[in-house]
């Protein structure tokens, strides 16, 4: 899956438009001698095939390449910017799966209430609204008219290593997560309520019932275990729209994270850093995708059927 993935982006990027070494790009005057000589120290006058397994050689070594717009190893700004992105997307996928978890099940418990439909409304809000406006808007309002959160960046003090730096970075990070949670939660709550719903209505929720056992129970034995393994799927195939969107989250809130790092590079036609981030990304969700599927194996009932 991860070399069809390579080869897809390694098509896509050489099929787009212009390049980093475009006369002009880099210096109005700037040769073709002068151009032909940086392709060839960089390999791109060869053909793609060749590039490309060349290119899938050294990623097998763990070298993405050299940066056409900063000189430095691709590997070294991918691992520089890589630890925000992750914790970002890691604290967020564990909100949208709690949050959305409660409110899922204490809607379906509490049908056609006030609750039901105020979540209702709240999640349809969650995913018709583009996350680009709402991060605009949010710094809008929170930023600038109250002056609450910061508007950008990760900290405003220097790194002294003191539990106050530590709040300030926590403090920045507000916004975006919150951003990311509120976006995720729409679809996951009406699905995790809709299925609720139909478990509810299962034979064996009716004879725990009539067996006197409390909704405790009932939820911690029989809704739970049979709810856990449809909503850690779909939420491992939500993984990759999470992190394609700290793309644009970290753009607008200036953090210098990896989707920054690609956003730049995008603009730059850095191709290094470019495929180098998507070979990672890629490499992420899969091993999201896998640790799911790990997950599904332990909550199986049949798991320790032997």
């Amino acid at each position: 899956m991860l070399f069809i993935i390579s080869l897809i982006s390694f098509i896509a990027i050489n099929a787009a438009p212009n390049s980093f070494f475009a006369s002009g790009e880099l210096n109005p005057n700037i040769t073709e001698e002068s151009i032909a000589q940086l392709k060839a120290i960089y390999g791109l006058d060869k053909p793609l095939y060749i590039q490309f397994f060349s290119w899938l050689l050294a990623i097998v070594q763990l070298d993405f390449g050299i940066s056409f717009a900063s000189g430095e190893m691709v590997k070294t700004e991918i691992l520089d910017r890589i630890p925000i992105t992750l914790t970002i997307n890691i604290i967020s996928m564990f909100l949208i799966f709690v949050i959305s978890l409660y409110l899922g099940i204490k809607s379906a418990l509490n049908k056609n209430s006030f609750f039901d439909r105020f979540t209702g409304q709240l999640s349809l809000l969650s995913f018709s609204m583009p996350s680009f406006y709402l991060a605009l808007l949010s710094v809008l309002v929170f930023s600038i008219y109250f002056k609450i959160l910061p508007i950008a960046g990760l900290h405003s003090i220097p790194n002294d290593g003191s539990l106050t730096y530590y709040l300030d970075f926590a403090w920045h990070l507000i916004l975006p997560i919150t951003i990311i949670v509120f976006g995720g939660i729409g679809s996951l709550t009406l699905y995790i309520r809709s299925l609720t719903i139909e478990i509810l209505k299962s034979d064996y929720i009716f004879f725990a019932k009539s067996r006197g056992l409390d909704n405790k129970k009932i939820l911690r034995y029989y809704l739970l275990p049979n709810l856990y393994p449809p909503v850690i799927t779909l939420l491992g195939l939500s993984l990759p729209g999470i992190i394609g969107g700290s793309v644009i989250l970290e753009s607008i809130f200036s953090i210098d994270g990896m989707g920054l790092l690609f956003y730049q590079s995008a603009l730059s036609h850095d191709y290094p850093v470019i495929m180098g981030i998507l070979i990672i990304g890629a490499f992420l969700t899969l091993i999201g995708n896998m640790f799911a599927d790990l997950i599904l194996l332990k909550l199986n009932p049949n798991y320790n059927a032997k």
